[in-house]
């Protein structure tokens, strides 16, 4: 081996290990896979759907209602919902309608079966979202453990992963 080769061995080497270190980076930093376990985001996904998070965009944005959103928390690893209630917001449900700040919000993403039985915040003791923190529900509201379940509660930022970016495969 001479000193040519060498040099194209370091350089191919080089390359491959630059191409390895931008994915790691782009998996960790940017974007991640995820996968919808159980029923609580139909219907807009169902339960094996494989998303794509993207890590990247609230470091320098904000978290806006209805984006949907993975975050951690102590009883799971990963869980998907949307955001409902943003940081000072009011967040009531009267006879299957949800009101915000006391005004009606047209939910158009839920099926036309989606009952969600009337709540308060009394229930999480507050009157409103925490400041830092996000007011969370799954699609499926008869069957998803969200915010308004106090294991689960109000969503602070730092739990945050990312926003669902698309569906990039369904079962």
């Amino acid at each position: 081996m001479d000193l040519r080769d060498v040099k194209e061995f370091l350089k191919d080497s080089f390359s491959y290990i630059f191409f390895i270190a931008c994915i790691f980076f782009i998996c960790v930093y940017i974007v991640g896979i995820e996968q919808v376990v159980g029923p609580s985001m139909t219907p807009t996904y169902l339960n094996g759907d494989i998303l794509v998070v993207d890590k990247f965009s609230y470091i320098f944005g904000d978290v806006k209602r209805n984006d949907i959103i993975s975050f951690s928390n102590s009883t799971s690893k990963y869980l998907i919902k949307r955001v409902i209630g943003l940081p000072g917001d009011k967040v009531e449900f009267k006879n299957n309608e949800l009101y915000i700040n006391d005004r009606l919000f047209i939910e158009e993403y839920l099926s036309d079966e989606s009952i969600t039985h009337d709540f308060t915040f009394d229930t999480l003791g507050v009157s409103v979202v925490p400041e830092g923190s996000y007011f969370v529900l799954g699609d499926n509201r008869t069957n998803s453990q969200d915010s308004r379940d106090p294991k689960i509660g109000f969503v602070k930022k730092e739990d945050i992963v990312g926003r669902v970016w698309f569906k990039l495969w369904s079962k």
